[in-house]
């Protein structure tokens, strides 16, 4: 099964460009993120990667990557339910708590993450 990388982290988009498709787009926001997965999941693609996935909680970290099929079939109500509750939790914490503005050190690290999950689930699929 082919898979798509949406990602707003440039770690993630250097690491894997050369042997996965992905969607990169510096200026989203974590938010933009599940949105755009969430416009795609109704085009037909499906979740491969939970949206909240990790420890990191979504007004803590600006970065985010989700795995999506590149196979398009019938919309996927399970993909559609989870991204869906989960753009809703994303905007509670956001709205609870702005996320910082951070210093690049920090941002650094928060990128280290993201990728860090992302790279768990390659190495499992490799």
């Amino acid at each position: 099964m082919g898979k798509i990388l949406v990602t707003n982290n440039k770690y993630v988009y250097e690491k894997y460009k050369a042997t996965v498709e992905v969607i990169y787009d510096e200026n989203f926001t974590y938010l933009d993120v599940l949105e755009y997965v969430r416009d795609k999941v109704h085009m037909g693609h499906k979740l491969l990667t939970h949206p909240l996935s990790g420890s990191v909680k979504p007004n803590e970290t600006p970065y985010k990557t989700i795995m999506i099929s590149k196979d398009k079939n019938d919309m996927d109500y399970d993909s559609l339910n989870i991204i869906e509750e989960s753009i809703t939790t994303a905007k509670k914490f956001l709205e609870n708590k702005p996320t910082p503005k951070w210093t690049e050190k920090v941002l650094d690290d928060f990128r280290v993450i993201d990728l860090s999950l992302i790279d768990n689930v390659m190495n499992k699929l490799i």
